[in-house]
């Protein structure tokens, strides 16, 4: 996607599923350090590239808040999605 196609980085829809249940829906607004902000502090001391992932924490819904608490086990498919810039997909492994 092109900057044109996201008009406000900070308006975007957070959302991760495991195993197909929505555990984490949010949006890049409720987010401590803007999309901006993040972005400038990185490039000071590499540069990014196309297709360059920025891990940023995680929003409300972690499973260590829960009572009891679910982890994650192997087989378990983690689907991270952020609007309509995509989505990534993991299955945990042994």
């Amino acid at each position: 996607m092109t900057a044109d196609e996201i008009p406000d980085p900070q308006q975007l829809p957070v959302r991760c599923w495991v195993n197909g249940q929505l555990l984490q829906d949010s949006s890049t607004a409720d987010m401590i350090f803007s999309v901006r902000q993040i972005i400038s502090y990185i490039s000071r001391y590499f540069p990014l590239e196309p297709g360059d992932l920025i891990s940023t924490g995680t929003p409300e819904g972690v499973q260590v808040g829960k009572k009891p608490p679910k982890w994650l086990v192997p087989g378990d498919e983690v689907v991270v999605e952020i609007g309509p810039l995509g989505r990534l997909v993991n299955r945990m492994v042994p």
